[in-house]
């Protein structure tokens, strides 16, 4: 059991060499107010006077204190261990801060602890970085406690205004670690109830599991009095019990009274004033019962330390992982980056990789929702009349047949109203050409490698250089592509399409509302038989135009239309000027009415059509190429959907991925030596982080080992 405490040091040691608060091994803290004779206990305990004293906190840093007994016969194997020369005395100590020094004189620990402690925190301030003190000695028990700053209300002369602040919250630190044994020091002549030191631990500690309480100054009570209920815990109960001692006064210090005599003063008081608890009082039992406490809380506590330094063994071998190792053969080592980044981007792309994006779409995820939900959604938006009013179509019908009025529906009007609806495809396709552009610019930052970004920041500027310039090169033949694919429908109306011209837009129009049909009557049979025979003859000339073009069968339409008049006994003139048809043209069915006449008012400045009501053979041309219009629209707009995400894949997406690892060697690789020094150039905070998280990866890793040892010895 006593080699648990050597044990204890030795993890203390490794873990302080790395500064890590992480692991929080057991220890005790000696926790007290001002003046209330934590540094003679800790004397006492030792034997020798090395603190420092004086008016004010004197303690202004955490002091770690390692007892460790020594005798005469094992001190060059301790010194050797140390790597250090045999000294004569057999008390002597050293400090972690300062290497390979021996101190045999307690008078230069003490001011070396004063300087070192005006070395980070000046005159006045308080520091969290604590002191390392190891005492080996023949007269100590095998120890590690912590000596804080004693408690303070009221900041005197120069110290900060939240001096009381400081010490709590230093205080607080040590105490709540939850292997720590609270050693509260409260002195005897102030009421054991108002204790500071007893209500800190009781913050952090309200069970009392990991308390022991201190009574010093038990010769300065008041004459009549003693402390008899505090030390049998009646007063305020202690689970690990009060411990009673007696310190040095003042003028025995200034005396310089021995450590030895005062012990022996103490003992003798005990004696004589309780000597039915004198033995479970004074130093020397405070010692034994502190070594005791302390082993036997080591041992409670290994367990779960082990499982601890395993998980942070873990974290660390990773952190140091993802840090590289140091750069060897600096080409190699970009040409792997390198390749890493291009398969990884095209990996992402093709959505086979590693890390898959849970909380959003990208890479070739996104590309497809571009191009199957919003350009698509942006086409289906655009309505095939959109701009487009009756007036509009009637004025092209009248602009297409120039001076001369108009015998049959011009197919020049179709063209030209048709290409400027087309035309509006344009915009959606470049837009989708944008949008698939930032999504691969946006994928440099999804891919892997991003570590080695981190780690070479100038080579993640140059690679985000190269990526940009390859797809800022690219976009403009992109965006050609998509202007062409538009061009191309421009350049031809095909209405011998086979989906226009299966379509039977023509045949529908006309069949269904036809004009010949519905103003025949029945009252004159012979003309009735004439216009049927007309009607044959129109259907004859539609069965035998069927090779002809869609806007063909227009005119077709417009000569049976003439015909038909001409045959009712009108000429072209009645039909040019808009008069009133003959009585078998204008006499419909019972429930239709009389069909209006075209009015002939001006049209104002020659460049617009008044509004008017349309004649029926007005209306039934613009419905007719409104219905052309919309049929080959959607003819075009399902190829323009159909072509323009092909046209991307083709000529940026897969360029991208095909020409991405040559562009970047191209770039990066072939270049001078002194360039590669330059890109790989590893960021100063990644490698001083790599320095430190592999040197605490060494000291967890010799922790692991320290309890390994403890397991085989069996003091586990």
């Amino acid at each position: 059991m006593e080699a648990l405490i050597p044990i204890l040091n030795k993890l203390q040691d490794v873990f302080n060499t790395v500064g890590s608060e992480s692991i929080q091994l057991p220890q005790i803290v000696v926790v007290g107010s001002q003046s209330a004779g934590k540094s003679s206990v800790l004397e006492n305990l030792v034997g020798r006077d090395f603190l420092p004293r004086g008016a004010g906190i004197v303690t202004r840093r955490p002091l770690t204190l390692q007892l460790v007994y020594t005798p005469p016969e094992d001190k060059v194997v301790q010194c050797q261990s140390l790597g250090m020369s045999v000294p004569d005395e057999n008390e002597f100590a050293i400090f972690t801060h300062i290497k390979n020094k021996i101190y045999t004189d307690f008078n230069e620990i003490r001011h070396e602890i004063e300087a070192e402690t005006d070395r980070l925190g000046g005159k006045k301030n308080i520091s969290h970085e604590p002191i390392t003190l190891k005492i080996y000695s023949p007269k100590v028990v095998t120890l590690t406690l912590v000596d804080l700053p004693g408690l303070t209300k009221v900041p005197v002369e120069d110290q900060p205004a939240d001096i009381e602040t400081q010490v709590r919250n230093l205080i607080m630190h040590y105490i709540s670690n939850p292997n720590a044994i609270i050693l509260a020091i409260t002195p005897a002549n102030v009421d054991f109830s108002t204790s500071e030191a007893v209500k800190f631990a009781k913050e952090v500690d309200p069970e009392g599991r990991r308390t022991l309480a201190v009574l010093t100054k038990l010769d300065l009570m008041d004459r009549g009095t003693d402390a008899y209920d505090v030390l049998c815990g009646r007063i305020i109960p202690v689970k690990l019990g009060i411990i009673g001692v007696v310190n040095r006064s003042q003028e025995d210090i200034h005396k310089k009274k021995p450590i030895e005599e005062a012990l022996r003063y103490e003992s003798a008081l005990l004696q004589k004033n309780y000597p039915s608890i004198a033995s479970r009082n004074g130093t020397p039992f405070l010692a034994k019962t502190l070594n005791r406490l302390l082993m036997h809380h080591i041992r409670d506590c290994l367990p779960a330390l082990k499982t601890r330094i395993n998980q942070m063994v873990s974290h660390f071998q990773t952190l140091v992982n993802s840090f590289g190792e140091p750069i060897e053969d600096k080409g190699r080592l970009l040409l792997q980056i390198i390749t890493k980044f291009a398969s990884s981007y095209c990996a992402t792309i093709e959505g086979t990789a590693k890390n898959i994006e849970v909380s959003e779409l990208c890479g070739g995820a996104r590309i497809c929702y571009i191009f199957h939900e919003t350009f698509a959604r942006a086409l289906e938006s655009i309505n095939p009349l959109d701009t487009l009013t009756t007036f509009d179509i009637l004025t092209a019908i009248r602009n297409a047949t120039g001076p001369r009025p108009a015998l049959f529906v011009p197919e020049v009007s179709f063209e030209l109203l048709v290409k400027r609806q087309i035309k509006r495809l344009e915009d959606p396709g470049l837009r989708c050409v944008e949008l698939v552009h930032e999504e691969l610019q946006r994928i440099i930052q999804h891919c892997g490698a991003q570590q080695e970004f981190i780690r070479f920041p100038r080579l993640h500027e140059k690679i985000v250089d190269v990526v940009t310039h390859l797809l800022r090169r690219r976009l403009p033949e992109t965006n050609r592509m998509v202007e062409n694919l538009v061009g191309i429908e421009l350049a031809y109306i095909n209405t011998k399409h086979p989906d226009f011209y299966e379509a039977g837009l023509i045949h529908k129009a006309l069949t269904g509302g036809d004009y010949i049909t519905t103003t025949t009557t029945n009252q004159n049979q012979p003309q009735h038989s004439h216009n049927k025979s007309q009607r044959d003859i129109s259907r004859g000339k539609e069965n035998r135009s069927s090779e002809e073009s869609t806007l063909g069968k227009i005119t077709s339409y417009s000569r049976a239309l003439v015909q038909q008049h001409l045959t009712d006994g009108n000429d072209d003139e009645s039909i040019v000027n808009g008069d009133q048809p003959s009585r078998s043209m204008s006499n419909t069915t019972n429930s239709s009415p009389t069909t209006t006449a075209i009015s002939m008012v001006p049209i104002g400045d020659g460049t617009t059509i008044n509004a008017r009501q349309l004649s029926p053979r007005e209306q039934r041309d613009c419905e007719v190429i409104e219905k052309l219009i919309r049929c080959y629209f959607l003819i075009v707009r399902k190829n323009i959907q159909d072509s323009v995400p092909k046209a991307i894949m083709h000529f940026l997406v897969n360029y991208v991925k095909d020409q991405l690892q040559s562009e970047l060697v191209a770039s990066l690789y072939k270049t001078a030596t002194h360039e590669h020094d330059e890109l790989l150039d590893e960021s100063g905070q990644i490698a001083q982080r790599r320095k430190d998280a592999q040197e605490m990866l060494e000291a967890l890793h010799k922790g692991n080992q320290i309890i390994s040892e403890v397991r085989e010895t069996h003091l586990w």
